[in-house]
């Protein structure tokens, strides 16, 4: 069976210029260098100089644009966390009831949060590309410039404080400081590339000693600046002379364990690896486990060799679609075009969206989505590869469809299932 994938190929999204100048402004190397040199490998410090907005990041997260989330937005647990002296701040510290029509206790209450905020703690606002329309149309075209869902959070430091001890972080990281200045100090991993389920608290004495070695970079971060950092590098960060606020991006790109795990999830398929152990068997005995492992490693080596790169595919998609969301749509704009859609109206694209158009057995195509399967007449394939592919096209357009009629029943399916939206 054969699928049609759209031009970023295999259900990526094509990459726009709006997500190549995403990635420019965090890297002062061309993108094929930065790839080559220091994806997974080595930090990299790009000045503001280097970097191609001259105003920094202001555009995507001000200090006064956190004092509004803060403030007037009905910030809620657990968007916010605060952390003083390494440790994080209980949520019921700076948590309550917001008033008439608003009662639930997880409300970020401003006069508490003022009250840490200048004892000394830092503001760590979470989950920012799901909040702050700025940042969520940056981390969509970052995220489709790289081919990995993001995450962004911002840090509001007091002057001469430092929100986290020495740590290593899980996930590759785009550190974008907007204002003020920060003291970074990075060492390298003490253990390379740790998974998800390898946090740095688990190796705290080996973090702490390589901490008090030489760093291999120390350097303070001014407005504008970027840093990225490959998982597992150490890093501590203090702020200078007045408060700082960065913004930190963080990578959840897929491993190689990840393929490791799907694998052994499918290898549940072969009986000869679902078979149980002899009876009587002394699990604490190595002779006794040592001809079954022998075994079953052989078992396991016969089916690995037969593993389907299809099915593996599959179940990574089912990991890496629903971790990043395509382009926000208007609920009540996409129902009003619906409406007055015509022949001569303009669709296109959800940006960023994830699809795949598979044949199907019974004449028909499937159009695969994040978190259902659209099934349509074969005879709707060109048009839906046609817009699909395109940056928008006029809905008589639409090829392979014999009248008008059928292209508007076809795009009125595509705004109603949201995988269009108005040109």
């Amino acid at each position: 069976m054969t699928t049609i994938d759209p031009p970023g190929g295999h259900g990526r999204p094509a990459v726009p210029s709006a997500a190549t100048r995403a990635l420019e402004r965090c890297v002062s190397v061309e993108p094929a260098k930065f790839a080559a040199a220091h994806w997974g490998r080595a930090p990299l410090l790009s000045r503001a100089a280097e970097l191609p907005n001259p105003d920094g990041f202001t555009d995507l997260l001000s200090p006064a644009d956190a004092d509004e989330l803060l403030s007037r937005r009905g910030l809620r647990t657990p968007f916010l966390r605060v952390a003083r002296d390494g440790q994080l701040v209980p949520a019921a510290r700076f948590t309550g009831g917001g008033g008439a029509g608003a009662e639930i206790g997880d409300q970020v209450l401003d006069e508490r949060v003022l009250e840490l905020y200048a004892g000394g703690a830092t503001l760590v606002l979470q989950g920012l590309h799901r909040l702050w329309p700025a940042l969520i149309d940056f981390a969509r075209d970052l995220g489709t410039a790289l081919t990995q869902p993001l995450q962004v959070n911002a840090y509001l430091t007091p002057p001469g404080n430092q929100g986290f001890a020495t740590h290593y972080d899980t996930h590759d990281v785009f550190v974008l400081q907007v204002d003020g200045r920060k003291h970074w100090r990075i060492h390298p991993p003490v253990l390379t590339d740790p998974l998800e389920r390898q946090p740095w608290g688990g190796r705290a004495d080996e973090v702490s000693a390589t901490a008090d070695g030489p760093a291999a970079l120390d350097v303070v971060l001014e407005p504008g600046d970027a840093l990225y950092l490959p998982r597992g590098w150490l890093h501590s960060a203090q702020a200078q002379e007045t408060s700082s606020l960065h913004l930190t991006v963080g990578i959840r790109a897929l491993t190689r364990y990840a393929l490791v795990e799907e694998l052994l999830a499918l290898a549940a398929e072969d009986p000869r690896l679902r078979a149980g152990l002899p009876f009587g068997t002394d699990v604490a005995d190595p002779d006794a486990i040592e001809p079954e492992l022998t075994e079953t490693v052989e078992a396991l080596r016969d089916w690995l060799l037969r593993a389907d790169p299809a099915a593996v595919a599959a179940r990574l998609r089912g990991r890496a679609w629903p971790a990043a969301r395509p382009a926000p749509i208007r609920p009540l704009a996409q129902a009003a075009a619906l409406t007055a859609l015509t022949a001569d109206s303009r669709i296109a694209p959800r940006p960023a969206l994830r699809w795949q158009l598979t044949p199907t057995t019974d004449g028909r195509v499937a159009l695969r989505l994040v978190d259902r399967t659209v099934t349509l007449p074969e005879q709707c394939a060109p048009a839906l590869h046609a817009l699909l592919g395109s940056t928008g096209l006029r809905v008589g357009d639409l090829p392979g469809l014999d009248d008008d009629a059928d292209r508007l029943v076809l795009a009125r399916r595509l705004l109603r299932e949201a995988v269009a939206v108005p040109a």
